[in-house]
């Protein structure tokens, strides 16, 4: 299966195509992705279309595969999955803080503390390593 690579115009259409949820024509794409002409648009989507990954309706274009498993679509907004995780765990971390919070403190709690700040730091590192990676 061809993956445009990862700076490539192609895969900015796909995205822009992916983020719409809808069909959309070569004049949008190229507007919305501030393209020098529609042909350009035009090219890249044809390369999407022969590829698999989009498919054409009545003249525009939308996307018939998806490549981005790890990410979420909620209308227009397209989040990394590991943001889900990050807002669990930062979730429980704030329980911990203030619901369940022992009198005296004992190490079974400190040691779930640990392991809520451990998970928020990787769940956060890797949404952020998502992010950056998508745009």
């Amino acid at each position: 299966m061809f993956i445009p690579p990862v700076n490539s115009t192609t895969l900015r259409v796909y995205r822009y195509l992916y983020k719409q949820g809808r069909p959309v024509g070569a004049h949008e794409v190229q507007k919305g992705l501030g393209l020098s002409s529609p042909s350009l648009a035009y090219y890249h989507l044809r390369k999407l279309v022969e590829e698999g990954l989009a498919k054409e309706e009545n003249g525009s274009y939308v996307v018939d595969k998806v490549l981005f498993e790890n990410m979420i679509r909620i209308r227009r907004s397209v989040i990394p999955f590991e943001t889900t995780y990050l807002a669990l765990f930062i979730s429980t971390l704030v329980i911990l803080l203030t619901v369940f919070r022992p009198n005296p403190v004992t190490q079974l709690y400190v040691f779930s503390l640990l392991i809520n700040a451990a998970a928020v730091g990787v769940f956060g590192y890797e949404t952020l390593k998502s992010l950056r990676q998508k745009s």
